[in-house]
């Protein structure tokens, strides 16, 4: 079978600096994508101003600006006619047989989804995980790992948006690329995948295709604050009753699994009245702060995303959202 056509699709938002680095990494490639598309949030032009030295790479605007993600990778296959679209992060730097690994699974014709490996130079990190990589667990829950290398292909339910493709016929066949998860984007990758493995269709895991994650500053807040742990929370409800509907067993697991973490974090909180670690009546009230704080986050994030997830129009696999 002849190697399936490739564009390559760059979502971006205030990371001039990087885009010029991932565009130089795929320069490199061994086999070299017919498209280069990057999709630009930005309130300014600086990006454009990379973009513009390489009359080889098309930009385009995406006007709804920070946290929306999703938008920018449905502009960015929007008229695109290639049989694979990749994509990969702004700030994820491909080794040069990213590509041509990525694309080798679709020669199976039931593949609709690739997803490669992502370094973050952690110690292990290749053996942490293997085995869970990229699945759905029972209870609704997500496994991550997509740093592990297993030494093989393995089919997976979910992939990390910064080094992920999919075999564009299948995409349109489900709707498109939608957006549904505001915010930090959390979920917003998994959308596509998990509707995808509902219809049916393979999605593979490839070790072999390589990016260095080197994980650019947050365009607002940091990792792990306040903010991305309500909208973890929020958007994972959304995730689940959209693609999966709220009947389907993962999603009511989910909600107790929910309930169990937050009622979790208020015994840690109170636990820290007898940690002799901590000295001291403040301290003692961090801990039992902390812990309440956290409960709450997530009990309203679930609360918001079920709020979110009864919207007019939203039932799996039909919701309405950007689409290719």
């Amino acid at each position: 079978m002849s190697a399936p056509t490739v564009a390559v699709v760059i979502a971006t938002y205030n990371r001039p600096d990087y885009v010029r680095t991932c565009l130089e990494h795929l320069e490199r490639q061994t086999m070299q994508p017919e498209r280069i598309v990057v999709v630009d949030a930005s309130p300014d032009e600086r990006t454009w101003d990379v973009v513009a030295d390489r009359p080889e790479v098309e930009y385009r605007r995406n006007e709804r600006g920070i946290g929306s993600t999703a938008t920018s990778r449905a502009i960015g296959v929007e008229g695109v006619r290639q049989d694979v679209v990749a994509f990969i992060d702004d700030d994820a730097f491909a080794d040069p047989d990213w590509l041509e690994h990525l694309v080798k699974p679709y020669d199976d014709p039931g593949v609709a989804a690739v997803g490669g490996r992502a370094r973050n130079e952690q110690p292990g990190e290749e053996a942490e995980g293997i085995g869970e990589i990229g699945l759905l667990l029972p209870d609704g829950r997500l496994t991550g790992f997509f740093a592990a290398d297993p030494g093989r292909d393995v089919d997976v339910d979910h992939m990390l948006g910064a080094n992920m493709s999919v075999r564009m016929s299948v995409v349109r066949e489900l709707g498109g690329i939608r957006d549904l998860y505001p915010g930090t984007c959390l979920r917003e990758e998994t959308d596509i995948a998990l509707r995808m493995r509902r219809a049916g269709w393979r999605i593979v895991y490839t070790p072999s295709a390589v990016v260095l994650h080197v994980a650019g500053t947050y365009a607002r807040g940091r990792r792990f604050d306040t903010r991305y742990r309500y909208y973890g929370a929020r958007n994972h409800v959304v995730l689940l009753a959209s693609t999966l509907g709220t009947a389907d067993p993962h999603f009511r697991q989910y909600l107790r699994t929910a309930a169990a973490e937050a009622g979790h974090q208020v015994v840690t909180g109170l636990r820290a009245i007898r940690d002799p670690k901590r000295t001291g009546v403040q301290a003692k009230l961090r801990g039992v702060v902390g812990g309440g704080w956290r409960a709450a986050v997530d009990v309203v994030g679930t609360a918001a995303g079920l709020a979110a997830s009864a919207a007019p129009g939203l039932r799996a696999g039909r919701a309405d959202g950007a689409s290719a």
